[in-house]
């Protein structure tokens, strides 16, 4: 490899598209990103419109390869990261989508996941994926696509047609219809898949009534998976690295080790703790998931799932019009010395790990005269560090400790944020120097396929801390905290 040997990462996320330039020390050179359009048809649903993340993709991807190429660079491999059981269903011959992408916040299909409930227990399908019976995941969305879509059911028995995660669709697209392939880390969120056979699993797609031939070829998260047509990239480069976002995030901050805990703040928050080559099963319903393939070897994983945390102050802007920017909460949280009772449970789209309750709703609490934008802000910040206290809690109620987090995603930038996390949790939180790590651990993947790096201890090496926030509350302060929180959790769980 030369000197100017680069990776050019791709990562599809849930409100934007972006594409990142990565050399061989794992520097961003090039970054574009463009948002996209958030469809909202009823009360809990959620899509998005295919043509637009492919159109947005493409856009940034050409922009990055561009002043690459300007630059001198060689941009030798792709890796690609994406939102995680977001689901597609495309027609083989065209390549024209049946519907929009349903999209992994979406909660149309908790009736029918209840039906399930009541035809085998949860556990069945538990054993199997590692994953609950929930809207979250893919199973449910396919099914509803081929049930309400006319026709389609019909089609896909007949062979015509494809599903995919965000990552199957956008290899397709890149490779111009040639490739019909995932990787094991997105197969491992579909609800269809058994994470200890690592095969698509017959039992599951009949449970979900999901014909076998929809599926793609499932490949680890290092692997061929194809080449770029010159058609749409002007280049012929190989895609060499794969994997769902918070596994590519478990990857970018090289947690390879068992026990080792990472946590992502995007649109959600996720937080996933390597347990190595076992697949641990939770006690507090937290999910088993596989954490890579990575060069033959195979590493498991707990993770436990916020729905809404950065979408929680997209919130306050968008809707609610009380900033303009998100880094404005920073500031607006630091002018109150306290909450002042206020609390904001924002379960906007239900609400996941521990509690998993698809109908619950969003709710401000503790609101008086004197409350204003910034007692809402400041709200909106803390709700992401009591859930991440729940979750963490539910790790540590797995026989897993842990005192410290590596943190990552756009929110963490935030430094009040961090700080109040490490007092909730009573526990370090290690920010890095390279805080978009989800893009970054795609690089490493293709990286690692093309013989950028050696091996998997090359890459821990160049892992570098930029800030530790440690905490410094006093136990009765942060138990205040944590009781109101848990009240204001409590009227939501119980409300209709």
């Amino acid at each position: 490899m030369t000197s100017n040997t680069c990776v050019l990462a791709i990562d599809q996320g849930t409100t934007s598209s972006r594409a990142i330039v990565f050399n061989q020390s794992g520097q961003a050179l090039h970054v574009a990103q463009q948002e996209f359009s958030q469809i909202y048809p009823h009360d809990g649903w959620v899509e998005h419109d295919p043509e637009e993340i492919w159109s947005t993709t493409l856009a940034v991807t050409r922009e990055v390869l561009q002043q690459a190429r300007a630059a001198g660079l060689n941009v030798a491999a792709i890796g690609i990261t994406n939102q995680r059981e977001t689901t597609l269903v495309w027609d083989r011959k065209t390549g024209k989508p049946l519907y929009n992408a349903i999209v992994w916040q979406d909660r149309r299909t908790s009736t029918e996941c209840q039906r399930l409930r009541e035809q085998v227990t949860e556990n069945f399908v538990r054993q199997r994926s590692g994953l609950l019976l929930d809207p979250y995941f893919s199973a449910t969305k396919v099914a509803w696509i081929l049930d309400n879509v006319e026709g389609a059911r019909e089609r896909a028995g007949r062979g015509e047609l494809a599903f995919g995660t965000v990552d199957t669709f956008l290899i397709w697209r890149l490779t111009a219809g040639r490739r019909f392939v995932t990787d094991i880390t997105n197969a491992s969120r579909t609800n269809l898949f058994n994470i200890h056979t690592r095969q698509w699993d017959p039992e599951l797609l009949q449970l979900f009534r999901v014909p076998g031939s929809l599926l793609p070829e499932v490949l680890e998260c290092t692997a061929d998976f194809g080449t770029t047509d010159t058609t749409v990239l002007g280049d012929a480069i190989p895609i060499l690295g794969v994997a769902g976002d918070q596994q590519a995030a478990t990857v970018g901050q090289c947690c390879f080790d068992p026990g080792t805990i990472k946590s992502t703040y995007g649109t959600g928050c996720f937080m996933v703790i390597n347990t190595g080559a076992q697949a641990v099963t939770s006690n507090n319903r937290l999910l088993t998931t596989i954490a890579y393939t990575i060069q033959g070897t195979t590493h498991y994983a707990l993770e436990g799932s916020i729905f809404v945390a950065g979408a929680a102050v997209q919130w306050l802007r968008d809707s609610l019009g009380i900033i303009e920017t998100a880094a404005e909460t920073e500031a607006l949280a630091r002018t109150e010395e306290s909450n002042e009772g206020v609390y904001f449970v924002p379960a906007l789209t239900g609400l996941g790990a521990p509690h998993w309750d698809p109908d619950a709703r969003g709710a401000i609490f503790g609101l008086t005269r004197a409350s204003g934008p910034a007692h809402i802000a400041r709200a909106a910040l803390e709700s992401v560090c009591y859930q991440t206290h729940d979750l963490l809690a539910a790790v540590r109620e797995d026989g897993i400790d842990t005192a410290r987090l590596r943190v990552d995603g756009g929110m963490v930038a935030n430094n009040w944020l961090m700080q109040f996390m490490a007092d909730i949790l009573d526990a370090e939180v290690d920010r890095p120097a390279v805080l978009e790590t989800t893009a970054l651990g795609a690089a490493y993947l293709a990286g690692l396929q093309l013989g950028l790096y050696s091996s998997m201890e090359e890459l821990q090496q160049q892992w570098q801390q930029e800030q530790l926030f440690q905490p410094d509350m006093n136990n009765a302060l942060r138990d205040k905290y944590l009781a109101g929180w848990h009240r204001a959790l409590g009227r939501t769980l119980a409300s209709p």
